[in-house]
């Protein structure tokens, strides 16, 4: 970062990355596969972290919160070291290679996110079109990701300074209200609501013998029950 600072992103070469670190030409490329890749180190890493926090999730927890977890590895990331990110980030403002580069990060998290999600539909909320579970799932995880750029962005414009946490909270709180209906904890095993009759009524001598669903309402299958008895 101090070599591009001061000769410029295109002008340095790997060479003279590898010498100022004090190590060999093929040692930085058993590290890195090319100079745009070293401006982004760490997102293998905590992409890896992401996604166990989402595999470690209790099981009471709103999917959307544990996307949102999932997403602060990245802010811990550029938190760590805040003079680092905040070079970085005016570097990928000036260099159109590394801005695509971290567009394509992006990317990652957002298909991590959106697989996570496709998995937690409560059904009653989407028994009328299934077909809009994917889309609901990729426009979630998209919206936890944008909200944690603007805030992370909002951050790095003011040098790393602010209570960066607080205002991925306050995002985070939009998203969920936005966008938490019809994702549930976990893909519900409950029946879904009768469309019929509550309840059947058969005769078998002086009794009378009533099925009816376990989520019917009471006075329905009473008044099935009333009725059959008034026939009798």
């Amino acid at each position: 970062m101090e070599l591009f600072a001061t000769k410029g992103y295109e002008a340095t070469t790997v060479d003279e990355i590898a010498a100022a670190a004090g190590v060999a030409r093929r040692t930085f490329f058993r590290h890195f596969r090319s100079k745009e890749e070293a401006i982004f180190p760490d997102h293998d890493d905590t992409l890896i972290r992401a996604e166990a926090v989402l595999n470690a999730a209790p099981a009471h927890e709103h999917p959307l919160d544990t996307v949102c977890r999932g997403i602060k590895e990245v802010m811990k990331m550029y938190a760590a070291r805040p003079e680092i990110s905040v070079a970085r980030y005016k570097l990928t403002r000036e260099v159109p290679t590394l801005r695509e580069a971290e567009i394509a990060s992006v990317a990652r998290y957002e298909r991590l996110f959106t697989r996570y999600l496709l998995g937690h539909f409560d059904e009653h909320a989407h028994a009328d079109d299934a077909n809009d579970d994917p889309l609901l799932a990729e426009v979630a995880a998209s919206a936890v990701v944008t909200a944690h750029n603007h805030v992370l962005r909002r951050w790095l414009r003011a040098g790393g300074q602010g209570d960066v946490e607080a205002q991925l909270d306050h995002a985070f709180a939009i998203v969920r209200k936005t966008f938490g209906t019809g994702i549930g904890a976990g893909r519900s095993s409950a029946p879904k609501p009768a469309t019929t009759a509550p309840a059947t009524v058969s005769a078998h001598g002086e009794v009378l013998v009533t099925v009816a669903r376990t989520d019917a309402p009471l006075d329905e299958v009473m008044r099935t029950i009333e009725e059959a008895l008034k026939e009798r």
